[in-house]
């Protein structure tokens, strides 16, 4: 996404995402267990399987380190020159440190890589030194910088600053900041938003050009400027509300939260620490002794592997283990199925999951508690009716004591391949938590295309009472998210619509000009939304006009706060922001069209 803030450092320029002729390298065909033989009369009787191990090795591309292992640099350097610019490749790696402190490291992110202490308080491990994201392999523009996290580390920048520059699907979580955080990339070139959680910055974060930026949960010393969309819950040491200029939204409190599952260790043994749900949210989950939660041991978990088979990962589940993927590609030749209360699936390194012949990738049961987190659904070239689904359709129990979340799982349709998917992800379970998910159709890379990589519905929400912390959908054929759910609430959301549009009428939705990207369900008496925005670069047709970025009943409860819509180079238009409400864009401007309150 490009950037035209005055805040940057860089003259204003009409751009995008450019369109990269990277494909993916073949992956290797999927493992399939053959079903079992059936007599004509009768079936024959189930084999009994050999019961999965819990436990085991973390593979090869999980490199674990400690303070006195030698030739550290070397071996972050070596994985960063293989990742730097493989977008669209097929390494996966996870770069584990063991509790103590490390001197003189530089650690460079690339694509697929994720960065981690192994401590159960991110002050157990110390880097002197840096965590560094930059744009150096796409000529200082950060917009593609996305699938890489870091997490539960505490840094001493070697300059006092650390550089964090992404875009979406890039997680910053339980990072303990002793010195300042830069959001933008050398040269303050286009950045394109980000997430942080849980996290204590002790010094300012400065986001100089990203356009939009969600932080929850936190605490921080200071926050420097804000170009669009700048959204705050729950963190202590925020600016004061004043959306639209600056354009910061500000909530005292996340209404519920529970953060993300983490690998540590206690001993010699590695063991997935679960934080407990926390209401009415503000500050860090650590750093006053031991943080609140449970604890499971890796022997409960099955470690899968790449090039396991889909059935074995439902053996696992059915015999109740756990999940943790670690880095590489599965293919599935059926959905991975938990029907468990309280299952977690745990990914390392951006393990990925290909559903192959149009099968939907996982399948969760309306039961308590599931949490997934940390992996990647990459679309199959067949279409898949949904990639994940959050209970059957019809779901109604009540979850509201122990919820399912899904955080840091992103979906993916074309990019690295050609993929297709009518929806992407539906919510069918009740109180639900979505805590950052990045849902993109693909605007860049291999298999993309208006009918290529057709995906008409990202996110579909049928559940009441399902909360979203950091929502971004992009570039769908149709409705990027549609909320069908009573009391739904969303804080923070990032769109684009699809670039790829030949015309008008492709867009057309009877007689309204183009898909809202945020849509509330006509039937729906109760739903609230908090710093949303939706944007339009419609570069194959600059004629296009979207009437609308959201679209909503007028009801007293259904409520919206700073809402904002932006022309990208003026390549399309909106005619209003939400309904008919709000300026329409204008000219090539570039200037964002904002609602402060609806209705």
């Amino acid at each position: 996404m490009p950037d035209f803030s005055p805040s940057s450092s860089r003259p204003p320029q009409v751009g995008r995402r450019t369109l990269l002729g990277a494909a993916a390298a073949a992956t290797a065909a999927p493992v399939v267990l053959g079903s079992a033989s059936r007599a004509a009369a009768a079936p024959a009787p189930r084999k009994k399987l050999r019961a999965l191990p819990g436990g085991g090795d973390l593979g090869p591309n999980v490199l674990v380190f400690d303070p006195s292992t030698p030739g550290i640099q070397a071996r972050l350097d070596e994985v960063f020159r293989q990742q730097e610019s493989a977008q669209f490749g097929t390494g996966r790696y996870a770069l584990l440190f063991k509790p103590g402190t490390y001197s003189g490291l530089n650690a460079q992110l690339g694509f697929y890589t994720s960065i981690a202490g192994l401590g159960l308080s991110p002050d157990d491990t110390t880097i002197n030194g840096d965590v560094t994201v930059d744009a150096g392999w796409f000529n200082g523009n950060a917009t593609q910088n996305f699938w890489r996290s870091a997490e539960n580390l505490a840094l001493v920048p070697a300059n006092g600053t650390n550089r964090w520059a992404v875009a979406q699907a890039a997680p910053f979580r339980r990072m303990h900041i002793r010195g300042g955080l830069n959001l933008a990339p050398s040269g303050y070139g286009w950045a394109s938003g980000g997430y942080i959680a849980d996290s204590r910055i002790d010094g300012q974060i400065g986001p100089y050009s990203q356009q939009q930026w969600y932080t929850r949960d936190s605490a921080i010393g200071s926050w420097l400027n804000g170009v669009w969309n700048m959204v705050f819950s729950g963190v202590d040491g925020a600016p004061a509300q004043s959306f639209p200029n600056p354009p910061y939204t500000t909530l005292a409190t996340t209404p519920i939260s529970r953060e993300k599952p983490f690998l540590y260790l206690q001993g010699s043994e590695y063991r997935v620490f679960l934080p407990e749900k926390r209401t009415n949210a503000r500050g860090v989950t650590w750093g006053n002794g031991t943080p609140r939660g449970t604890s499971l041991p890796l022997t409960q978990f099955y470690v899968a592997r790449p090039g396991v088979s889909a059935a074995t990962l439902n053996q696992a589940l059915e015999q109740g283990l756990h999940l943790l993927l670690t880095p590489g590609i599965y293919h599935l030749s059926e959905p991975l199925r938990i029907n468990r209360a309280n299952t977690v699936v745990l990914g390392l390194g951006y393990a990925t999951l290909i559903p192959d012949g149009g099968v939907t990738a996982v399948k969760v049961a309306d039961v308590d508690g599931v949490r997934l987190a940390g992996f990647l659904v990459d679309a199959g070239p067949v279409n898949s009716p949904t990639l994940l689904e959050i209970g059957p359709r019809g779901a109604s129990r009540d979850h509201s004591a122990n919820p399912t979340t899904v955080q840091d799982v992103f979906i993916r349709i074309g990019g690295a391949g050609p993929g297709k998917a009518t929806t992407s992800m539906v919510v069918n379970s009740r109180h639900t938590i979505i805590d950052h998910t990045w849902v993109w159709r693909a605007d860049h890379g291999d298999g993309v295309g208006w009918e290529t990589n057709r995906a008409d519905y990202g996110v579909v929400v049928n559940g009441d009472d399902v909360l979203a912390t950091g929502l971004f959908v992009e570039h769908f054929n149709k409705y990027d998210v549609q909320w069908f759910g009573q009391r739904g609430r969303t804080i923070f959301f990032q769109n684009e619509k699809a670039y790829d549009a030949p015309n008008q009428a492709a867009i057309q939705n009877g007689s309204t000009k183009g898909y809202a990207a945020y849509r509330v369900g006509d039937a729906v008496t109760s739903h609230e939304g908090w710093g949303l925005g939706s944007y339009c670069y419609y570069n194959v047709d600059p004629t296009i006009v979207q009437h609308h970025g959201f679209a909503a009943p007028v009801r007293p409860d259904v409520r919206f706060h700073n809402l904002l819509v932006v022309s990208l180079g003026g390549q399309g238009q909106y005619e209003c922001v939400i309904n008919d409400t709000g300026s329409p864009t204008s000219g090539t401007s570039t200037v964002p069209s904002t609602v402060v309150s609806y209705p």
